[in-house]
């Protein structure tokens, strides 16, 4: 069964209250990096976009494609 994002939100948050004493506000301002790393996971950044690709999508935008 797959978690809805309303649960899962609501299961982080609570984690993020009781171990790092973050306020709801808090939480949400957060990026999910950000959450990631103050809970002690993997600092490892996220795979990157090259410029190629954000040109690409950058030119598919511009022409409303």
């Amino acid at each position: 069964m797959t978690q809805s994002f309303a649960h899962a939100a609501r299961s982080l948050a609570g984690h993020a209250a009781q171990a790092l004493g973050w306020k709801p506000h808090d939480f949400w301002q957060a990026t999910p990096i950000e959450l990631a790393v103050s809970l002690g996971e993997s600092t490892a950044a996220p795979p990157t976009m090259s410029r190629s690709e954000l040109n690409s999508l950058m030119e598919i935008d511009q022409n409303g494609c």
